[in-house]
């Protein structure tokens, strides 16, 4: 009984993870993939799409905001470590991106300013990721080449390191009537290692899913709040 009960185990420490993998990729990842988007927005040729010719990783995702793209626009050039974090999980917020929640609720005039160029920091030492175009209240476009041993993004004019991944990581402000915005990101990532690969199907994807849902989900309450406030709602923003 016991070797049986032993090699019952060892097939279940085998099976259980082979199973939850092929779950995740037959059912969850095509839906995470594309949350909140539809068809058109998919499969739509976006903005700073031709930064990564031939993505391993795509992603589309949207969500509705009642409010005006101008309205929306300065939630996003102020994002980054130090400034208003990334409107995610506000205890991981605190911690990982140095950004204060109460402060994240506000537009801060001090972070309006952005070009192409600049880093949008995520880490201390002004680690980030560069912007590669702006065209305001309409499109902001992130990435660069990334080099794996090291996490990092290299400048433009130095050489390609030997294990590159290409990123681009786009919002789109698209109007929807007088009153309202349909704000979409696209996410496209290029890599030859296989190893990356298993690392970005396993870790990335996911991690990546969680943290720009509750992204877009963030903007969107905030920016319906500020217009709310502005129009003279009795709830405005705190």
């Amino acid at each position: 009984m016991s070797g049986s009960s032993t090699v019952a185990k060892a097939i279940a420490v085998v099976a259980v993870p082979v199973i939850a993998a092929a779950w995740y990729a037959r059912f969850f990842r095509p839906k995470q993939l594309r949350w909140g988007s539809d068809d058109s927005e998919v499969f739509a040729d976006l903005p700073g799409d031709d930064f990564v010719q031939h993505p391993k990783m795509h992603s589309t995702r949207a969500v509705t905001i009642h409010a005006t793209p101008d309205e929306v626009w300065p939630w996003l050039v102020q994002m980054g470590y130090g400034r208003a974090g990334f409107y995610s999980f506000d205890q991981s917020e605190k911690a990982a991106h140095d950004a204060d929640p109460k402060r994240s609720r506000r537009i801060l005039p001090e972070f309006q300013q952005l070009s192409v160029g600049d880093v949008i920091p995520w880490g201390e030492k002004n680690e980030g990721i560069p912007v590669r175009m702006l065209e305001a209240g309409s499109v902001l476009s992130l990435g660069g080449t990334m080099d794996a041993s090291t996490g990092k993004f290299v400048g433009a004019t130095a050489a390609r390191p030997e294990d590159p991944v290409d990123v681009s990581w786009t919002f789109v402000l698209k109007p929807v009537g007088e009153t309202s915005t349909r704000l979409i990101t696209r996410t496209r990532v290029a890599y030859s290692s296989p190893m990356i690969g298993a690392a970005v199907r396993g870790f990335v994807e996911p991690g990546q899913y969680l943290m720009e849902r509750k992204l877009l989900l963030g903007i969107k309450e905030r920016a319906e709040a500020k217009s709310r406030a502005g129009a003279g709602s009795p709830n405005p923003m705190i």
